[in-house]
């Protein structure tokens, strides 16, 4: 097993921003859909910008989302990233009822409903981060302080995950940033987007290993 970090590609998603990102930290990554180079890695990033239902089927299609499964399941590093972090969820409420791939409990639900009706959707912008204060902050975000910003662009929100929550925002009400399920990790907001506080976080996750990735 390389040091490298995959960065999957299956469609969809901001590829070439996350692998300029990780350039720019040092980071040893490869863009692909191949499944033995995403089992040579040390670790995986499941970016993803779009519709759940499209998303998840070509996952399914490729056949990567049972190589995703099986390398998380085998204590791999894996970040999902938006609509990524979404898809690692058991299902999806956008239009219609669709599933996930069920690494983290909880649903993915319309943000419509939840936030005040003046409040505009997608939530697109720089907003506070916040951590829970009854567990240990996650080691993806030890470099970085509470209330920091970091840049969403969202309309759906992950939902009845409230034991997997390591983050929150708030627009209009308390907001899923950021969930954690032992080796898999997923935020909400683009850490390619979101400046210096961004780079910190994804420097943190491509220093995981299996071994301390709990």
């Amino acid at each position: 097993m390389n040091n490298r970090t995959a960065i999957i590609d299956y469609g969809v998603g901001n590829l070439f921003s996350i692998k300029s990102s990780l350039r720019a930290i040092g980071a040893q990554a490869i863009v692909t859909a191949d499944p033995d180079l995403i089992a040579d890695s040390e670790r995986m990033i499941l970016p993803g910008v779009g519709a759940f239902a499209d998303a998840a089927q070509k996952l399914r299609d490729a056949g990567l989302d049972k190589v995703i499964c099986r390398e998380a399941s085998d204590g791999k590093p894996l970040l999902g990233i938006c609509l990524g972090m979404q898809l690692l969820l058991e299902k999806s409420y956008e239009y219609g009822k669709h599933p996930g791939l069920g690494l983290i409990h909880g649903a993915v639900k319309p943000i419509r409903g939840v936030i005040p009706p003046e409040l505009k959707i997608p939530h697109i912008g720089w907003n506070e981060l916040h951590f829970p204060v009854d567990k240990p902050r996650s080691r993806i975000f030890r470099s970085i302080q509470e209330n920091d910003f970091v840049y969403f662009v969202h309309s759906y929100y992950a939902a009845d995950c409230e034991n997997a929550v390591i983050a929150t925002t708030e627009y209009g009400a308390q907001l899923t940033a950021a969930v954690q399920n032992r080796n898999v990790y997923g935020v909400q907001f683009h850490p390619e987007k979101s400046g210096e506080i961004g780079l910190s976080i994804l420097r943190e996750f491509v220093s995981l290993t299996k071994e301390d990735a709990i």
